[in-house]
């Protein structure tokens, strides 16, 4: 087979709904032609390209890397015999107001937008909780942000707003150097049943029913649960003392005194999320950004040991 257009499209819309279903529903598809259109293209390129979870999909670290090719292509195309009087969107040199969660993709993601649009300025706040940031695009006092949700929890939204899904991950634990868990390659849920966890605050996206329903079902409520919001490294130090454990990001760059170990079976994933206002933000922007998005969060994949070690035992390539 040869990849054409449309193919593209069938693997963008399942990676913005999270499902096979939603996506064929949302292409006005049934649901078995899209899955055997999905393996045919699977097949093609020689890779899974998405991971099958009980909430639905989520790509593979190949597939990541397909997909912001796939937009781009998609993009070009798009913009085809547009004159730039038919581009919608602000005037180029108005200060672009970005609002992100504590993330760690902000960084490379700023770096490289202001690299490949060197005539956009940006103005950058941090807000914790993904549903204030809905919020202020919502009334308009932000233009474009980076928040997270999870599979099945998707963020919730007006049609003046919209978003694409940047990366889906599992979450890893965050164990003190010492502990007696540390020699394994995975660390099942259950096992921790016992311990003392720090927990971040309410995130306006769920997060603390994604938990706690990950340790009911695995059969036991958390025995002592400490809130924390501060910076990354502290939290290390504070598991590093002995005073309890965390769930982290995968990408998670562990101090010398503790490690990250990741949880048999991935029971809790989360997804980082581009959001912005159609109506105040242009298409071309909104490429860029999702592109530097996505390379920040690939090298931030590249840079994360455990994260890596994960990767190869789960994700292994099919035969074509």
């Amino acid at each position: 087979m040869e990849l054409e257009l449309r193919h593209l499209r069938v693997l963008c819309a399942i990676a913005d709904t999270g499902s096979v279903g939603r996506a064929a529903a949302l292409l006005g598809a049934s649901q078995p032609a899209t899955s055997t259109q999905l393996r045919r293209i699977e097949r093609h390129l020689g890779a899974p390209l998405f991971e099958r979870t009980a909430a639905g999909v989520t790509p593979t670290c190949f597939g990541v890397e397909v997909l912001v090719a796939a937009r781009d292509l998609l993009s070009r195309a798009d913009g085809l015999g547009r004159r730039p009087e038919e581009e919608g969107g602000p005037a180029p040199r108005r200060d672009l107001r970005l609002a992100a969660t504590i993330s760690p993709i902000l960084p490379g993601l700023v770096t490289r937008a202001r690299h490949q649009q060197p005539e956009q300025r940006f103005t950058v706040s941090t807000v914790y909780r993904s549903s204030d940031i809905v919020d202020l695009l919502e009334r308009g006092e932000a233009d474009v942000a980076v928040a997270v949700d999870y599979p099945g929890r998707e963020l919730r939204h007006s049609p003046a707003v919209a978003h694409r899904g940047i990366a889906t991950e599992p979450a890893f634990v965050l164990l003190p150097a010492g502990h007696r868990l540390r020699h394994r390659t995975e660390v099942a849920l259950v096992d921790l049943a016992a311990e003392d966890w720090f927990l971040t605050p309410d995130d306006g996206a769920g997060w603390h029913r994604v938990f706690l329903g990950a340790c009911a079902a695995a059969g036991f409520t958390p025995a002592r649960v400490h809130e924390y919001l501060g910076g990354r490294l502290e939290l290390q130090e504070m598991v590093a003392a002995g005073l309890g454990i965390s769930v982290v990001q995968a990408t998670t760059r562990p101090l010398a005194e503790v490690v990250v170990k990741p949880l048999a079976g991935a029971p809790i994933w989360s997804r980082h999320v581009l959001v912005w206002r159609p109506a105040g933000v242009g298409g071309e922007v909104v490429e860029t950004l999702f592109g530097a998005a996505t390379a920040a969060y690939r090298d931030l994949m590249a840079a994360s040991a455990p994260f890596q070690a994960w990767a190869a035992r789960t994700y292994r390539p099919t035969r074509p």
